[in-house]
């Protein structure tokens, strides 16, 4: 093993004071300032550190490594199933700057960078020995890597405060570790730990790995306790079902309370969780299609859920006609459109997609692109959010309207969301729907980057004006000189596709 430093001056006098029991040999070996100061507090009495001294020689250490050397729950606790709070006690030493307790205001502004920073701690507390002066807590690494900077000591010596630093005995309970250390204690040494979730209302959504499954409980109530407003965690046990879109979940720690209340874009959502699909990754995605809309432009969701499309575009002054098979999700968009103040503004079904497609979508269609349409400046758009199947329901637009096309510019436009595992997804998104649709989509699609859902998958958004050589009954469709209707704003091609994917990645 390379030794990477040793230690000299002042430090090798410390690292041999006879009352530790440091050896020689031990001195030169790098050590972490866990070690250090466990031996250090065998010491009959308080150390003192001139800061006129930089110990330049301490080793680096990464910040994450540091943290996890100090600040880590105690060893014993690895294996642990059921959560036991008072297993997590652990004393440390610290370095403390003593001052008088009038200037502690004042001071602590400038020591910003060099002060403790732990969940549930104090960085300034009394001192036992001395009423009159209070001790600030100091970060350990910055202060026996880097120590006082130039600017700091310059207030201290303003304010007639002493550089020297002391040690301080510090116990730290369950309450003062974060929750990916508390998990990254209790898992199996070099196991991935969770410390993320979706978060939906006062629910933590997580998505366990196997070998996280027997510690669930105890993750469960570790997300609770280290999330403020996080009451219940589940963990979602089997896939999403392509018929309704909810998934089956378990309780894992908290309240059996699946009613829930969320604020997205500033629109409020209430529902029944276990039984509608809500994502709150998709809120960035809404904003974006909720933008493309003008006042007056007419928006079909095919897909609606609850509504975080249908409700921000009704508030935008469109008139919206949103669907959504699931039962629950249409109970729950009606009773969200009625919360936002929108529901004169929405029409709302409970129908399966191509029903709606064939059925009140084409009936609206043939009066918006009806001979009337050349008078109309408001576009039609529609959303088609059910990624591992809204491809197949293109198919319902083939011949789906009767009479003289409607002018290229009307036609409405598709937003349809899909998954893809392939190197390269928008060109196998866009392949996708034209072999539905049975036409080239080069001329009038773009493909949008949603999201990545897992490792080599990506959700996707392709959108493009429905020719009207598919649109309309008793048109001659030629693969190769049909007329396109005018390319949408932005085009996207493969390479600038990449470029983004690389950007969000």
């Amino acid at each position: 093993m390379r030794i990477l430093w040793r230690p000299s001056g002042f430090l090798r006098r410390l690292l041999k004071v006879e009352s530790c029991g440091i050896t020689e040999s031990e001195s030169l070996i790098p050590l972490a300032w866990t070690s250090l100061i466990q031996k250090l507090g065998k010491a009959p009495s308080i150390f003192l550190l001139d800061q006129r001294k930089r110990f330049s020689t301490m080793p680096e250490i990464e910040i994450s490594q540091r943290d996890s050397e100090l600040f880590s729950p105690p060893s014993d606790v690895r294996g642990m199933t059921k959560l036991d709070r008072t297993a997590f006690r652990k004393t440390v030493t610290i370095p403390v700057l003593k001052v008088r307790k009038e200037i502690v205001n004042k001071l602590i502004r400038s020591l910003k960078r060099a002060a403790l920073q732990r969940p549930g701690i104090k960085r300034v507390i009394e001192d036992p020995e001395d009423e009159e002066s209070r001790l600030i807590m100091l970060d350990p690494y910055k202060m026996f890597t880097d120590c006082f900077e130039k600017a700091e000591l310059n207030i201290l010596k303003q304010l007639n405060v002493s550089p020297q630093i002391s040690k301080y005995n510090l116990e730290l309970t369950y309450e003062n570790f974060k929750s990916e250390e508390i998990l990254r204690a209790v898992l199996p040494e070099g196991q991935e730990v969770t410390s993320g979730f979706s978060r939906v209302g006062h629910i933590a959504h997580l998505n366990l790995r196997d070998h996280q499954l027997p510690f669930k409980h105890l993750i469960g109530q570790v997300m609770i306790d280290k999330n403020p407003g996080i009451t219940t965690a589940v963990n979602k046990i089997n896939s999403i079902d392509n018929t309704y879109r909810n998934f089956q979940m378990e309780v894992l720690s908290g309240e059996e309370n699946m009613m829930t209340k969320v604020r997205e874009n500033n629109y409020t959502y209430e529902f029944d969780f276990s039984k509608v699909y809500w994502n709150p990754r998709l809120s960035t995605e809404h904003s974006r299609i909720t933008e493309l809309l003008k006042p007056g432009d007419v928006l079909f969701d095919v897909f609606a859920g609850v509504g975080p499309f249908a409700i921000p575009a009704a508030k935008k002054n469109c008139p919206v006609f949103a669907n959504d098979l699931n039962p629950e999700s249409y109970k729950w968009l009606l009773h969200n459109c009625k919360l936002n103040k929108v529901d004169k503004k929405v029409k709302v079904f409970n129908l399966d997609g191509k029903d709606f497609l064939q059925g009140p979508l084409r009936e609206e269609l043939m009066q918006q692109l009806g001979p009337l349409s050349k008078e109309r400046k408001h576009s039609v758009h529609i959303v088609m959010n059910l990624p591992a199947k809204a491809i197949e329901f293109l198919s319902a637009f083939k011949s789906l309207l009767d009479g003289q096309p409607c002018d290229s510019e009307h036609l409405p436009t598709v937003h349809c969301y899909c998954f893809s595992k392939d190197a390269n997804p928008a060109k196998d998104v866009q392949q996708q729907a034209e072999a539905v649709l049975g036409i080239s989509l080069d001329a009038c699609s773009t493909v949008h980057l949603v999201r990545n859902v897992a490792p080599n998958k990506e959700m996707l958004c392709i959108t493009f004006r429905i020719p009207a050589a598919i649109l309309y009954k008793n048109q001659t469709l030629d693969l190769e000189n049909h007329e396109d209707p005018p390319p949408l704003k932005r085009q996207r091609t493969d390479k600038a596709f990449s470029e983004e994917k690389t950007t969000v990645a």
